[in-house]
């Protein structure tokens, strides 16, 4: 007996799951499948190497290095348009090519003069030769937005940004510091456009923004004969992805990260799920799209290929305060978000700062990682599963403190589920962030199991 047929006849007593296992049966498989598995993207945020002390040889380290297919690195920014046009910018010189002080994938010792986070891609690159790599531009900050709006209104500013972002990234003039001008050949092997909050006016030029490094990048493979990947986030949120023409992006880009988290958080005044793959109707948000799959439903139904589609998969948690237990808290007025627990779920962290050690990673009210929360049953509060939305959530009615988050079984439902949403499947999944997932990469590995990939 398989592996998902153990699980299948384990799980068959839920009527919800047991239909999503059935239809893993009923599906036939592509004509071609992928030898590799489907894509399993994991962004690693530059800052990562700061309090949470998580550096790419820890993704090495803990086996998830050698399962996923696609890192993406967060962020560079983009600038405003100035006379010489807009530009990519380094966001963090020190974490992205400067600091001697990590530790070295692999063993490999840095070369100098390219250190820092952009050394360590490279060596991942050197151990792990499918891995694609993609630089992630932008980001959620108002600044990064209002820059992409302003670059992207003109035929010179896409063309004077795409430039700027080409040679930086791709060709790898990634900047200078005291030791002279970096360079970083062979570093990135396309983009990941992470333009968050586009406006109703932005929807042409997001599209001919795309074209516009489609174009430039094509350019680049007929001097090089490499081959260069373009791709963007999708928001979740319909009020977003309004504002964008799917069909014409999702022509122009191999494929895209979509978001599938933060249909709920703190900044709510009632607890809810915020990754659920499936609406109900005891949700009292029930219809509004607030579930996993709506958005995908959205997104094909705009014209997004299946095989474009990659879901993402959250390794943190929302959480609340003041939650009454009825209903184990879910769906419950909460009087605030959760206070920053203890890393080690025996407490809550004495100090936000980030000047004190052994408080979870993300130091933010109302959130938590994965790997902090993996901890809490063993810390008086108790998991729960809802069936008819694929989510777990974790309560504790001494402290009445709410979590929402996903776990090993949630993500290998939703693999399953990428898996037999239409024949063929959806093109993969991705995790943010993969300093949030457990020392072992639990996440991340279970991810891979289910997608093929191990």
């Amino acid at each position: 007996m398989t592996a998902k047929s153990r699980v299948r006849a384990v799980l068959c007593s839920v009527s919800v799951v047991c239909a999503l296992l059935l239809l893993l049966d009923a599906v036939p498989a592509p004509a071609q499948q992928n030898p590799q598995g489907k894509i399993l993207g994991a962004y690693f945020e530059e800052w990562s190497i700061y309090y949470a002390n998580y550096g790419l040889a820890n993704l090495e380290s803990n086996g998830s290095a050698a399962r996923i297919s696609h890192l993406f690195y967060a962020f560079a920014n983009v600038t405003s348009p100035t006379p010489e046009g807009s530009s990519c910018v380094i966001a963090d010189a020190w974490a992205d090519f400067e600091t001697p002080y990590l530790t070295p994938v692999g063993g490999i010792s840095d070369v100098w003069p390219l250190y820092g986070n952009f050394a360590e891609i490279l060596k991942l690159k050197q151990l792990h030769p499918n891995l694609k790599t993609l630089i992630s531009l932008g980001g959620a900050s108002a600044t990064n937005t209002a820059a992409f709006s302003a670059a992207a209104s003109t035929e010179a500013g896409r063309q004077a940004l795409v430039a700027s972002c080409i040679n930086m990234f791709i060709v790898g003039n990634v900047g200078s510091d005291w030791n002279g001008n970096i360079t970083a050949p062979g570093l990135f092997d396309g983009f990941n456009i992470d333009w968050e909050f586009p406006i109703a006016t932005d929807k042409e030029n997001f599209t001919l923004l795309l074209q516009e490094f489609r174009n430039q990048l094509n350019a680049l493979s007929a001097t090089t004969g490499k081959t260069y990947l373009l791709t963007f986030v999708g928001p979740a949120g319909s009020q977003n992805y309004e504002n964008i023409d799917l069909h014409k992006a999702a022509e122009l880009s191999d494929f895209v990260t979509v978001e599938g988290y933060d249909y709920a958080g703190s900044w709510d005044t009632q607890t809810n799920h915020a990754a659920s793959l499936f609406d109900d109707r005891q949700d009292p948000y029930f219809g509004q799209g607030l579930d996993i799959d709506s958005t995908v439903n959205a997104y094909l139904k705009a014209g997004v290929p299946p095989h474009k589609y990659i879901l993402g998969v959250p390794l943190y948690g929302a959480g609340w305060a003041g939650v009454p237990s009825r209903y184990n808290g879910l769906y419950q007025n909460a009087v605030g978000p959760s206070p920053v627990p203890l890393a080690n779920g025996t407490g809550l962290c004495p100090d936000l700062s980030g000047n004190t050690p052994g408080c979870d990673t993300l130091l933010t009210p109302g959130d938590a990682t994965y790997a902090t929360l993996s901890t809490l049953t063993a810390n008086g509060y108790t998991r729960y599963f809802d069936p008819q939305r694929i989510a777990v959530w974790l309560y504790d009615p001494d402290s009445q403190i709410f979590y929402t988050y996903d776990d090993p079984f949630t993500a290998m439902l939703k693999m399953i589920y990428v898996d037999v949403k239409v024949p063929g499947g959806l093109g993969g999944a991705f995790v943010w962030a993969a300093k949030d997932d457990d020392a072992n990469g639990t996440m991340v590995k279970t991810m891979a199991l289910w997608l093929g990939r191990n």
